[in-house]
């Protein structure tokens, strides 16, 4: 019988989020990290960066930004 392999995830394949507060969802890889084996996949996990006022913005802001997810936390999405 022959081992089932694991596929590895490359950029711009389509994931779903297996694991977490964004379970079952769907989105397109961007960008992969290899040191911390993680993966940043579009529309999932975002975050706010809340930024101070200083000399140049003079105005504060909160951006939203992505974050990487564990890789283990995402599989290969095939569309049946």
């Amino acid at each position: 019988m022959a081992k089932k392999r694991k596929k590895n995830i490359v950029v711009n394949d389509t994931v779903q989020v297996i694991s977490g507060f964004y379970k079952n969802k769907i989105g397109r890889v961007r960008e992969i990290y290899t040191n911390p084996d993680k993966v940043l996949v579009e529309g999932i996990n975002y975050k706010f960066k809340h930024i101070k006022p200083n000399a140049k913005n003079e105005v504060g802001q909160i951006k939203q930004i992505e974050a990487p997810i564990h890789r283990s936390n995402v599989k290969l999405f095939i569309e049946k």
